[in-house]
């Protein structure tokens, strides 16, 4: 029952995010720039916590040993797969990252930044000063500094609660309500970040998110200090993406206010 209390615990900064000011207004082509450009890091530094994961839960390591919970390699093996390596609405394999920088091409987005900035990003041992030095706003910088603190921890089971909890259970929701609340100038005239949108919302609604419930479960046990640890590190997780969301929400309003005072 740990996990469905958690679950409850939760759900008012879920609700929160799903139903977050953000969505209505993403009304134009603009405002789905705007958004993506912000939002791409949390696209990128996912699969940061996924590989996080895989070192953790299953074996990189040469001479190759067998890992004690295959269910829970298996799960990780699998999502590696499908977002380092899946295809694109084209069939051509593609990480699910690169699709979203398609995507933001496809709709007039600037991707040069982010490619500049990841690419800055080349070691784990200096992440903390090279965020801080990145061209970035202070929503983005904290968000991408807390995942490489959860990455620092090395304790599984609080990754996986950024995973989950802020990540992989979440995204169904959030991208839901894009696509229901962005309008008719939203995401479905644009077909690679339609693919992209249902494409999450197809594997984390139906297969990622159950299953990383179930890696959680795994993972604690009977230990109530690692279910302690879940619950605070999964409450950090949502604050910072009601944050990111947050300062995305008043870039718009800024821009729609300036535009409004040039009419």
């Amino acid at each position: 029952m740990k996990i469905e209390n958690l679950g409850k615990e939760l759900e008012p900064l879920r609700n929160t995010l799903k139903n977050h000011l953000l969505y209505t207004q993403l009304d134009s082509l603009d405002d789905i720039k705007t958004f993506m450009e912000s939002h791409v890091y949390a696209v990128w530094d996912f699969m940061s916590l996924l590989k996080a994961l895989q070192r953790s839960l299953t074996c990189v390591d040469l001479p190759w040993q067998p890992r004690p919970n295959t269910e829970v390699a298996r799960f990780i093996n699998e999502i590696v797969l499908e977002e380092e390596t899946d295809r694109n609405e084209l069939g051509e394999p593609k990480s699910h990252f690169e699709m979203y920088l398609d995507a933001m091409k496809e709709v007039g987005a600037d991707t040069e930044k982010v490619q500049a900035t990841i690419s800055s990003f080349n070691n784990l041992n200096k992440i903390s000063n090279q965020i801080k030095k990145a061209q970035l706003n202070q929503a983005e910088k904290d968000f991408l500094q807390f995942t490489f603190d959860v990455i620092s921890t090395r304790q599984p089971h609080i990754i996986a609660a950024a995973f989950t909890f802020g990540r992989e259970d979440l995204i169904p929701d959030m991208f839901l309500s894009i696509i229901e609340q962005s309008g008719s100038n939203g995401p479905s005239r644009y077909k690679k970040l339609e693919y992209y949108l249902k494409r999450h919302i197809e594997l984390d609604g139906d297969e990622h998110g159950p299953l990383a419930l179930r890696m959680i479960k795994s993972l604690c046990g009977a230990d109530e200090q690692k279910w302690d640890d879940v619950k605070v590190y999964s409450t950090k997780a949502l604050k910072v993406r009601i944050a990111l969301w947050n300062s995305i929400a008043q870039t718009l309003e800024k821009k729609k206010s300036k535009l409004v005072g040039t009419l």
